[in-house]
């Protein structure tokens, strides 16, 4: 099973002025991981469809937790 959100540790120089984001994340959507849409695929329910920005749950990818500016992942 493959997960959407990967995830570095990037070199932080002693001289950097600026606070560093100890760790760096970014997301793979999973259209990447599907090259063809095969037949019979579930979907959901048109009511959930519409909630989830689309029909097959194969392709749902939602947005990852957010830190607010200034906050340190440790």
């Amino acid at each position: 099973m493959y997960t959407q959100y990967k995830y570095w540790e990037p070199f932080i120089s002693p001289t950097d002025p600026c606070p560093p984001d100890r760790v760096k994340v970014y997301s793979t959507p999973p259209n990447l991981y599907i090259p063809f849409q095969p037949r019979g695929l579930p979907q959901f329910d048109p009511k959930e469809a519409l909630y989830h920005g689309t029909l097959w749950p194969a392709l749902f990818s939602p947005y990852p937790p957010s830190t607010k500016r200034g906050e340190q992942n440790e």
